[in-house]
């Protein structure tokens, strides 16, 4: 049995992922963004060890988040937006949403939280369309296009588990693509089912195979894939690092 954290677990993936690893016998706590979709979430999944609450559109709801969630055998940074939104959104921060719920938070938790043996941070298929400018990291410039910002902050994803990989060489951290999934994220054209989208997280997760047993790694449906060249930048992963530092006020360990 593993202790895992699963943020975004109120719905899809992340519920199914909770879902099946209690199935398995797993100790799961789940997260939501407000007491509202908490109880929601251990309604859909009765057999969870707990929830934990938190909005990762505020630094300081996902400080106290990583304060009162504890110690986890396993962490799977699940929780994100997509990219409908049809404006730039800055938050109560004064940072731009999307980045700061699907990277700046992740890379919050991480670093606040006891280190975990390993970590699997959810992006998507379109983080090989994302494009690494480090100089504009919130889209202050140009024209908003929220799927280009969406696609950059999935690519994004990739660099913090590859950078969190180096950095910890005892935590497996890796990235995974779930699918095109039938969710409300996916939409209702989405082409694969729930099960499909949360196989790969569970497995990380809990598998001693040694295709798992891995680090610094881009999976689809248990494939190792390449990613998004860029994600495989050394002195970007840092410079990412070190931009979340000083937004965030705290460095890796």
């Amino acid at each position: 049995m593993v202790s895992v954290l699963i943020t975004g677990s109120s719905d899809g993936i992340g519920r199914e992922t909770a879902a099946t690893l209690v199935d398995q016998g797993h100790r799961v706590v789940l997260h939501a963004r407000d007491a509202g979709r908490a109880e929601q979430a251990l309604a859909a999944v009765p057999g969870a060890a707990g929830v934990v609450v938190g909005d990762l559109s505020s630094l300081d709801r996902t400080r106290e988040l990583a304060a009162a969630a504890g110690a986890f055998d396993v962490v799977v940074h699940n929780a994100g937006l997509g990219g409908g939104l049809p404006e730039r959104v800055v938050t109560e921060d004064g940072l731009e949403l999307l980045f700061q719920v699907n990277v700046l938070a992740p890379y919050l938790l991480t670093a606040l939280m006891p280190r975990p043996s390993r970590l699997v941070y959810l992006t998507s298929g379109l983080e090989a369309q994302g494009v690494l400018d480090l100089d504009d990291l919130q889209h202050e410039r140009g024209p908003w296009d929220g799927m280009q910002a969406y696609s950059d902050s999935k690519l994004l994803d990739v660099v913090l588990a590859f950078a969190v990989a180096r950095r910890w060489p005892d935590t497996l951290s890796n990235a995974v693509d779930p699918g095109w999934i039938k969710t409300k994220l996916g939409g209702p054209n989405a082409t694969d089912e729930l099960p499909r989208g949360a196989d790969t997280q569970v497995w990380l997760a809990t598998s001693d195979e040694p295709a798992a047993r891995v680090t610094g790694r881009y999976f689809k449906w248990r494939e190792d894939l390449r990613a998004n060249p860029a994600a495989y930048d050394v002195a970007a992963q840092d410079r990412l690092l070190a931009v979340c530092a000083e937004l965030t006020g705290v460095a890796l360990p």
